[in-house]
């Protein structure tokens, strides 16, 4: 039996009721842990003394951000310069070498970026190197001090997994299946300019896209006919021919999608064109929670809607399965919208919009748990790729203080150094 799992399962209950997520609550516990240490002082230091031994004190400290060394960035297909020099920026901004690896399939860019990005920077210290999933494995058993990839989290254990051989840290930049919540309470109209946007953008090809809708019955009535029409307006009436909707990437990729329009039944669009890598802005309803549709992230231009009954709903549907890389609530009632953005966790979260929060430099942008790990962007990218090395600088005089905190140890020692630390405002860690 698992001495553990019973535990556990308690503590992950507790906190998916939302009871820790109070600031009222965190300040209870804080008061709690230091009514611990003011309660039991002679307890704990007796403790430390028969296990440790020791007493020691802390002083002002500062943190300086150093370059980790050697970079490897791997990038994706489907923003593929973008995802590529944003966090290259903060690389090379944070003082690091830097090995760069495109994206195979994205071949132009690929070819570009190896062929004519190197001789813009000193390739004593970058190099772009290329290859599929095979060359990519090779690189991978090579130490880095430092990996950010930006992929599919089947992909990504793998990379992690690579890295932990050498204890190498890293971003991992991954996906999932981005909720849609839509409000009885809102203008169908409005969700569905703003829907369809972010959700055919590239041809659905954003790993931060709308991955599904959850409605009520009666509003997913009102938002059909207001998707259709919303549609038509960005696309015209034949989609296909239009030069504001893109393409997939592959064949591969194409197929795989035109499997997935076989789920639940097509309310929009459906059409699809081999020759051309084409699938139309399409709507799925009466989609099950089990079809292959629902298991995976959709990456391209189809759009399920499964209905709820209430916001509760939603968020117990949204919490039962992995943390997305971004969430999305529409409603005229900001206490719906707030309800979903406290009571669930995401990358990121837009309330009443689509991805606007990944275009903000003053925001970080990054996954959690299945959806990823670390942040950059802005500011951000710079710090992902810096080591932040705690310092302390002392004087070499004035030693007659620093006899305090030296052997033997006795009370009277103890009580000044501790009115002292309480003066400057600090705090001992080791004491």
């Amino acid at each position: 039996m698992d001495p553990f799992e019973d535990t556990l399962r308690r503590l992950r209950e507790a906190f998916h009721t939302g009871r820790t997520r109070s600031a009222e609550f965190r300040a209870a516990q804080l008061r709690g842990l230091g009514r611990f240490l003011q309660e039991n002082k002679q307890l704990l230091h007796d403790a430390l003394a028969q296990d440790l031994h020791k007493a020691t004190q802390l002083d002002s400290t500062f943190i300086r951000k150093e370059p980790f060394g050697l970079v490897l960035i791997i990038a994706p297909w489907n923003y593929p310069l973008n995802l590529t020099l944003v966090p290259l920026v903060g690389a090379l901004a944070a003082g690091n070498c830097v090995v760069l690896k495109p994206s195979e399939i994205s071949k132009s860019i690929e070819k570009v970026l190896a062929e004519v990005l190197p001789r813009y920077l000193d390739e004593s210290c970058f190099a772009v190197v290329l290859g599929g999933p095979q060359e990519t494995g090779q690189l991978l058993e090579h130490r880095f001090d430092y990996i950010f990839f930006t992929g599919s989290p089947r992909v990504g254990r793998i990379v992690m997994t690579a890295a932990a051989k050498h204890l190498t840290p890293v971003t991992l930049e991954l996906g999932g299946k981005n909720p849609c919540y839509v409000d009885d309470n809102c203008d169908p109209q409005t969700v569905a300019n703003r829907v369809a946007w972010f959700r055919y953008f590239n041809a659905g090809q954003t790993c931060v896209a709308p991955d599904y809708v959850l409605c009520s019955p009666e509003m997913q009535e009102r938002l059909l006919p207001a998707l259709q029409s919303t549609i038509t307006r960005f696309y015209g009436d034949n989609p296909q021919s239009s030069p504001n909707l893109g393409r997939i990437i592959n064949q591969k990729q194409f197929q795989r999608l035109r499997a997935l329009l076989g789920c639940g039944h097509v309310a929009i669009g459906g059409q699809s064109d081999e020759s051309d890598r084409y699938i139309a802005p399409t709507v799925l309803v009466d989609v099950q929670e089990t079809e292959p549709v629902m298991q995976e992230e959709i990456f391209g231009p189809i759009l399920p809607i499964l209905n709820v009954r209430s916001v509760d709903e939603a968020i117990e549907f949204i919490n039962r399965r992995e943390k997305p890389l971004a969430l999305y609530a529409f409603s005229n009632s900001s206490q719906v919208v707030k309800r979903v953005l406290t009571q669930t966790s995401s990358g990121g979260f837009c309330g009443n919009d689509g991805f606007m929060h990944m275009t903000l430099a003053s925001l970080p942008f990054g996954g959690v748990g299945a959806s990823g790990m670390g942040r950059y962007h802005g500011k951000f990218s710079f710090d992902t790729f810096s080591h932040h090395r705690a310092c302390l600088l002392r004087r070499p005089g004035m030693e007659k203080l620093n006899a305090l905190r030296y052997p033997p140890h006795s009370p009277r020692r103890l009580r000044v150094l501790l009115v002292a630390m309480e003066a400057r405002g600090c705090s001992c860690t080791l004491l």
